[in-house]
């Protein structure tokens, strides 16, 4: 049976508007490392999303291509993600965009193996005759992690990331950014054709039980 990301992020991922915790498997990932303001035009955020989209369609175009993938079946390129970090705080800031360090991902399906992984980046950098040499094979366990469903701009998720870190409190959490652990988002609007008070971005904040 095809496999359809879109149903998939509805039946596990997409969350209601009021934060709740939910634990994520692991995950594996096309990724781009980058750092600075994603808002830059030209800018590395932009060309990163251009990587990942080239070789998540090589992937997804591979059959047609008369490539033969083991394991290989149809389904939807799921949305773009992002991992977020900045220098000097534990938590997540969005006016400071010029301190971010992102991973931005697009996710892989469960069959590609990194073997299948370095073909599809070597391919896509032939047939879209652009450098994809950036892109990595990422594997992430998020685990426990508090999610609510943020709706509009970008510019006001902090008031949405105040309301997490509340009910985490209020619920015996504390926010965990120890060992690497990240912020994390899911652009489930496309930027180009929704008008940003229509946006909708599933946004997620490691915690873990608060001792004592």
């Amino acid at each position: 049976m095809p496999f359809d990301f879109k149903k998939e992020y509805k039946e596990f991922y997409l969350p209601r508007d009021i934060p709740g915790a939910v634990t994520l498997p692991q995950v594996n990932y096309i990724a781009v490392r980058g750092e600075g303001d994603p808002n830059e035009a030209d800018g590395a955020y932009q060309q990163a999303i251009g990587v990942l989209y080239a070789v998540a369609y090589t992937l997804r175009m591979s059959k047609k291509a008369g490539k033969e993938l083991e394991g290989f079946f149809d389904y939807v390129v799921p949305p773009l993600e992002g991992f977020w970090q900045q220098e000097g705080t534990d938590g997540f800031d969005p006016a400071r965009k010029v301190d971010f360090h992102w991973i931005s991902v697009i996710r892989l399906p469960d069959f590609v193996t990194r073997e299948q992984f370095d073909w599809v980046v070597e391919e896509a950098t032939r047939k879209k005759k652009l450098d994809c040499s950036a892109a990595e094979f990422l594997t992430v366990e998020e685990g426990l992690c508090v999610q609510a469903m943020h709706h509009g701009p970008f510019d006001g998720e902090a008031a949405t990331v105040e309301r997490m870190n509340a009910w985490a409190a209020a619920n015996g959490y504390e926010c965990d950014f120890e060992s690497g652990r990240l912020h994390h988002e899911i652009y489930l609007s496309d930027a180009r054709r929704v008008p940003p008070e229509k946006w909708k971005t599933v946004i997620r904040q490691p915690i873990r039980r608060r001792e004592g």
